[in-house]
């Protein structure tokens, strides 16, 4: 680039006079930089991969046998196990967490044979895929991903969606868990929009990340091909579904999807063998997954509190650093780590998980209820210790943090108005 001129200093002189173009000419080079960075992980597995290398007419299991053996491939054979440590598993799979799992529980269920999915472009999709998401992140990384993936492996096993669910649910529900988050830029909707970022232009305002990870999920199909042997209506509405589960994960439309959930219970009218229905069902069940940390054993669950905290708390630096207003939650002067878990399982964690266990009434929604309450509980025990207080001063305490939260999460849960007017200055994020 420098070669051609290119130069830090000139992109930021382009930006003073013309923004939009430097925008636009930094999305391109980001784009450009995405490919070849692709292209050389794939690459990397085509050389570590014995069946990839030119090995014809093995069975898909054999590049895990290959590639991840002793430990790792141990942990795949109790994978439906709610205390599954998935940091663990990244660390033996030497980080590919993602392509790992999502292989493995693919295979498991036949459908590359079902769906006749070419084994190269299944690979090479899923490297992609992880490749996407941004390994800096804290929190939404591709670990995030295959937690998220492998809550929902356990979900689609319970009782009533076992029985039920078809091959095409099973293959959508185990692709929206993996993508959900995919591109993810380690902040939040709120922060896109005051920052006129060009995305929140692009999606206006509605829904911005959770399209952005459905068209990058599109993108990524198309571009390895993997659904291309598929009629080209099939392969479109694979597409779709595929969109209308990741944008149900949308945390501004949890009352939404939670009401409905709770009108159908409460009518007692959900029906597996629709297909309308059972697709609610998977939207419901990628929520859960999406959010069920708290409902981990407490050794996963902390840790992966500390990093979505450590999330929020950089995204308020960079508020405080451009001068913008700090999203809620996000101000480490403010908040704190019990106050935001307590405020998060009360209002968002415990009422979802609540009506999941009134539709599958089963071992394991008890058991993330107990560890949800046991969770809790711990946190409030911290609080205690941290501020030294008594029982009664610790209850005021929390009754005081928890208006503060209710105040912050019903901020998250509203859906964004758009705002013609917004004069922040445009940040432009590596996304």
């Amino acid at each position: 680039l420098k070669s051609f001129g290119v130069t830090r200093g000139w992109i930021k002189r382009l930006h003073n006079q013309a923004p939009l173009l430097a925008e636009e000419l930094l999305c391109v080079l980001y784009c450009s930089l995405t490919r070849l960075r692709r292209l050389l992980s794939f690459q990397r597995y085509l050389h570590s991969s014995r069946l990839l290398r030119g090995t014809p007419h093995l069975n898909p299991l054999h590049i895990l046998d290959e590639d991840y053996t002793g430990q790792a491939k141990c942990m795949l054979e109790k994978v439906g196990m709610w205390n599954f440590d998935i940091f663990l598993f990244d660390r033996l799979t030497n980080g590919n967490s993602l392509v790992t799992l999502t292989f493995h529980l693919l295979n498991q269920y036949g459908l590359l044979e079902l769906f006749q999915l070419d084994m190269m472009k299944l690979w090479r999709f899923l490297v992609m895929v992880q490749e996407d998401y941004h390994s800096l992140n804290p929190y939404h990384n591709a670990v995030h991903a295959a937690d998220v993936t492998q809550a929902m492996y356990c979900y689609m096993r319970e009782p009533k969606l076992a029985k039920s669910l078809t091959s095409c649910d099973l293959l959508l529900g185990l692709l929206a868990a993996a993508t959900h988050d995919l591109d993810h830029p380690g902040v939040n909707q709120p922060f896109l929009i005051k920052t006129n970022h060009y995305l929140a232009k692009l999606y206006r305002n509605s829904s911005v990340l959770e399209n952005h990870h459905w068209r990058s999920a599109v993108g990524l199909l198309r571009e390895t091909g993997l659904f291309s042997h598929l009629p080209a209506e099939d392969g479109l509405q694979m597409e779709r579904q595929l969109g209308s589960l990741i944008l149900a994960t949308d945390i501004s439309r949890q009352n939404e999807y939670l009401g409905k959930f709770r009108t159908h219970l409460d009518q007692d009218d959900l029906c597996l063998s629709s297909a309308a229905h059972r697709h609610f069902i998977l939207q419901m069940a990628l929520k859960c997954a999406d959010i069920c940390n708290p409902c981990r054993p407490w050794e996963l669950s902390k840790q992966w509190s500390e990093k979505v905290t450590e999330e929020f708390f950089h995204q308020g630096d960079i508020e405080k650093k451009h001068k913008l207003e700090v999203s809620p939650l996000c101000d480490s002067q403010s908040n704190s780590m019990e106050n935001i878990q307590i405020g998060f399982m009360t209002y968002v964690v415990e009422p979802l998980f609540a009506e999941w266990g009134r539709f599958s009434d089963t071992r394991l929604s008890q058991t993330m209820l107990g560890h949800l309450g046991l969770n809790k509980a711990s946190w409030g025990g911290l609080l205690q210790q941290e501020q030294g207080s008594s029982t009664e001063d610790l209850e005021a305490s929390a009754q005081r943090s928890c208006v503060v939260c209710v105040d912050a999460f019903l901020m998250n849960l509203l859906p964004h108005v758009q705002n013609d007017n917004v004069t922040s200055p445009v940040l432009l994020l590596p996304l």
